[in-house]
């Protein structure tokens, strides 16, 4: 049997585009927290803080586009905490991050058993909106261009950043936020409130990933469903060297990667599931080896900032 067949070129495109864009959202918005020069290794809890209150907002409203909206806010308001403790009291970027992502792991997962004990109930398909006439081109149409509008939202922000970072104040601030924050701070632009933003649009792009996850890719809520996406978002952060459409890049190759287990289903090869699970982690490994030395990092990443102090 030829591997190569339509149906498994389609299922697997399509399934790097849905596992794909929850990388892209929290990878971008990883992006522009690294540019202001704060590491988060909250991501991961804020994509599952966003998962769970996503979907329970979908589920209890009916309305999939409430709970999209409801994952971003949770996903900010746990950053939130990184706001507080790391950017304005400047406590450890990294040990504040995993202990964030510890309080979602455990927090979604007892407050998912105290409202649905051991079911997991699944909501209703979420509505598409196909860009009419590209949709309707034969194959590459219903793949490219008939998906929800989150998926849409997630390419534009790849331009739109790219224009923030190049053509705009608050870009040029970002990026001396993370390179030269004193410098910033001479000019006369507040470095935390800068810092501050960031973080929070990080938070919200992430929690809106996770949302994404649960109510337009698996329709359930599964604690720990986030499986390591926050940290692979880091990572194609990281390698991005501050251009959005690197992250795009490696979110649909990554994405690739986690969508193979159905493709290769649909194909009819039989190769363990555990198998294609590692796929992605071997890969981020693979793509540390070959370009990891060349990640161009802020200098100031992962430093707190205090006014005045040398």
């Amino acid at each position: 049997m030829a591997l190569f067949t339509e149906s498994f070129i389609v299922t697997l495109v399509l399934g790097a585009i849905m596992a794909g864009v929850p990388l892209l959202l929290a990878g971008l918005g990883e992006q522009m927290s690294e540019k202001a020069g704060v590491l988060n290794i909250g991501l991961e809890g804020m994509m599952l803080t966003g998962a769970y209150t996503g979907f329970l907002v979908a589920w209890l409203t009916g309305s999939p586009n409430l709970g999209f909206l409801a994952a971003a806010a949770g996903g900010a308001g746990l950053s939130l905490f990184m706001v507080l403790f790391c950017v304005r009291m400047g406590l450890n970027q990294i040990v504040i991050g995993i202990a964030l992502t510890l309080l979602a792991e455990g927090m979604t997962a007892i407050l998912h058993f105290i409202q649905f004990s051991r079911t997991y109930p699944r909501l209703d398909g979420v509505a598409k909106l196909p860009i009419w006439p590209l949709s309707e081109i034969p194959v590459a149409g219903p793949i490219l261009f008939n998906h929800t509008w989150v998926v849409y939202l997630a390419v534009a922000l790849v331009a739109i950043f790219a224009w923030i970072y190049r053509m705009t104040h608050f870009g040029a601030a970002l990026q001396a936020a993370g390179d030269k924050p004193a410098a910033l701070d001479a000019a006369g632009v507040d470095v935390v409130r800068t810092r501050s933003i960031a973080v929070l649009i990080t938070g919200a792009l992430a929690g809106l990933g996770g949302g994404f996850m649960s109510i337009a890719v698996a329709g359930i809520f599964i604690p720990f469903m986030s499986h390591g996406n926050g940290f692979i978002a880091i990572v194609l952060a990281m390698l991005a060297r501050g251009r959005p459409l690197w992250v795009l890049g490696g979110a649909l190759l990554f994405g690739g990667c986690l969508s193979m287990t159905t493709a290769l289903q649909v194909a009819g090869v039989d190769i363990p599931t555990d198998v294609i699970q590692m796929l992605p982690f071997a890969m981020v490994m693979l793509v540390l080896l070959i370009a990891g030395r060349k990640a161009g990092l802020p200098s100031a990443l992962g430093e707190s900032f205090v006014r005045g102090a040398r």
